[in-house]
């Protein structure tokens, strides 16, 4: 089951796990015409979607409003919101089922962790963001919301059913409406340089590397608690703009300066957090166990021809 999966995250793994043979249900405010099953909640009460939670497998949340979007104070609560009410109501539904899913995945973010470029931050060692000096005051809130998150999460009283937190970077993928189409769009338009200085590192993960790790999770039933999600080579914003343009032809590339970058934000209602924030975020437990990357760096998934816009 896919609580929010009817956005571009969702989409990767409903039509992944539907291609292989299994039935997936997702829940979703605004229910649409799909390949896979659409059940309609608000993601904040107690309904009838909670039949089909009554012996599922797996829970897979990714609900949450988009935060490509500017924060306003409206934004701002809906953001928070829209992740611990889906997130509490989910917990207070499978604590009253009789069959229980033996596994709930929640989407937390590899943004909980502080604004990093002296190291990488893995689950053991990682140091959870919010108190970083000389960064926007206006960051803070989204180490607020993934702290949030997990709390609630973790607070859950589910006993018979294992939980893992994850703690995604930007999932690369061809699905619309996602951060690699808007990444490809600047190329193409000779805007693809750097971003400010270029030097803040961007955490990734390509798009079936992220669905083969939710398999991995859900075979391996000793793993619990949290998981970062992303490829094991983040590289600094210069490097990896430099990749997408030599993947896709792109011989030249416009930089943006910060205060450019501030002023194009407005007028795209987005923030510059998205691009400016150096996610240095390594997936220390997946490598621990063993699990193989198929793209480990960053120029050989911008180069892979399932990229095909």
């Amino acid at each position: 089951m896919l609580p929010g999966g009817s956005g571009h995250l969702g989409g990767i793994p409903a039509r992944h796990f539907t291609s292989r043979g299994h039935s997936v249900t997702v829940l979703s405010r605004t229910p649409t015409a799909t390949p896979w099953r659409v059940v309609k909640w608000d993601g904040e009460h107690i309904g009838n979607w909670t039949d089909e939670l009554d012996g599922a497998d797996v829970v897979i949340n990714l609900a949450g409003r988009s935060v490509d979007c500017r924060y306003s104070a409206v934004h701002l609560q809906e953001i928070m919101d829209s992740r611990i009410k889906s997130t509490r109501i989910l917990g207070e539904a499978i604590r009253q089922l009789e069959n229980p899913p033996c596994l709930w995945m929640n989407s937390s973010t590899a943004t909980i962790y502080r604004y990093s470029f002296d190291r990488a931050m893995d689950e053991a060692t990682g140091e959870l963001g919010g108190n970083e000096r000389g960064v926007p005051s206006i960051w803070r809130f989204s180490i607020e919301v993934a702290k949030a998150w997990e709390a609630s999460f973790f607070g859950a009283e589910t006993p018979g059913t294992r939980k893992i937190a994850l703690r995604s970077a930007m999932v690369m993928s061809a699905e619309r409406g996602g951060p690699f189409e808007a990444l490809l769009r600047l190329v193409q338009l000779g805007m693809g340089g750097a971003a400010g200085a270029g030097t803040q590192f961007i955490s990734w993960v390509y798009g079936s590397d992220f669905v083969r790790a939710l398999e991995y999770l859900i075979r391996h039933e000793d793993i619990e608690g949290v998981m970062n999600v992303a490829a094991p080579n983040p590289l600094p914003n210069r490097e990896f703009m430099h990749e997408l343009r030599a993947a896709w032809g792109g011989n030249f590339g416009l930089a943006a300066p910060k205060w450019a970058l501030e002023v194009g934000a407005v007028f795209l209602r987005t923030e510059t957090e998205l691009i400016l924030k150096s996610r240095r975020v390594v997936p220390g437990r997946l490598l621990d166990r063993g699990f193989q990357f198929e793209f480990p760096e960053w120029s050989g998934a911008a180069r892979n021809d399932q990229f095909e816009m």
